[in-house]
């Protein structure tokens, strides 16, 4: 399991996301789809359509990582497709390059691919701010929680992961149409989280400034409205030594989210300590699931 673990972040590396035939991006059209066929303002519906067009893969993905030789080869297919580490990395770096040339403009839209917030309004240090949280949060969603799951029910476990990841992103927001449609998908994605994020949180920990990671988690995780992405972020903005959170611009309107970390504002280089220490992070769960199989084999 190390050894695949191992190979679908080196696979990721080497190759990146897929610019064709993405299967998330053909999920995507699959949910909206779905979507447009079962939507109703109720639980019922939102549940109904997540558990149809998430369980025939999961149990597609169960029948085939058990197909004898080609079973190994679609389980570390399946890791690789489902993690985003060097999409994270090609997304972040335009940010910091364009930010160390004082190319606001430029910043601003190279950050414009990685965030929901309103760039146009945002100066460096909000644009900095912005690529630094996205990192550090989605490290969670699209790394630690994959490498999790799939360690924890190999194929199966991490295509389920990632498509309620997906559909929470989809579904998962607290307005008029999808409070009650989109309830199962955000919950659900919430449960699946739950775990790695802290253990996300404890590696960002770990790679930085410990007992500032430590402290600031504690202390100000409980005050953000996700209850994954504030552990997960406080603890990342604590190891930078940076604070990030604060007011952010949504929909013309902005909004001010509790403060995260401790330190100055973040810059260009924060968000390449921020890479930085995301990648630390991945080498420590490597290693440490390296150390657990050899622990268990012995």
């Amino acid at each position: 399991m190390a050894a695949f673990l191992l190979l679908g972040v080196l696979l990721d590396q080497l190759l990146g996301e897929p610019r064709r035939w993405h299967p998330l991006v053909g999920f995507g059209r699959l949910a909206r789809a779905a979507e447009q066929r079962l939507y109703g303002d109720s639980y019922v519906w939102g549940i109904a359509a997540l558990l149809l067009v998430v369980v025939p893969w999961v149990a597609l993905a169960a029948v085939l990582a058990r197909a004898g030789l080609f079973g190994p080869v679609f389980s570390i297919l399946a890791l690789y497709s489902a993690l985003g580490l060097r999409s994270l990395r090609e997304h972040a770096l335009p940010v910091a390059e364009a930010l160390e040339k004082a190319d606001l403009p430029a910043a601003r839209a190279a950050v414009g691919h990685m965030v929901s917030r309103d760039t146009a309004a945002l100066n460096e240090n909000q644009v900095a701010a912005a690529a630094a949280e996205s990192v550090l949060e989605n490290g969670n969603d699209a790394v630690f929680g994959a490498l999790f799951w799939f360690a924890l029910a190999g194929a199966p476990g991490v295509i389920a992961y990632r498509l309620v990841n997906t559909l929470d992103a989809m579904w998962g927001y607290r307005n008029a149409r999808y409070t009650r449609f989109g309830w199962a998908a955000a919950r659900l994605d919430d449960v699946l989280n739950f775990v790695p994020a802290r253990l996300a949180a404890l590696a960002y920990a770990l790679c930085g400034n410990a007992r500032q990671a430590l402290t600031c988690w504690q202390q100000q995780a409980p005050q953000w409205d996700s209850p994954n992405a504030g552990p997960v972020m406080a603890a990342g903005a604590g190891a930078l030594d940076v604070t990030l959170g604060g007011a952010a611009p949504y929909e013309g309107e902005w909004h001010q989210r509790p403060v995260l970390g401790c330190g100055p504002p973040p810059d260009a280089h924060a968000i390449r300590r921020a890479l930085h220490l995301l990648y630390r992070a991945v080498g420590l769960w490597l290693l440490a699931a390296f150390l657990i199989g050899s622990l268990v084999n012995a």
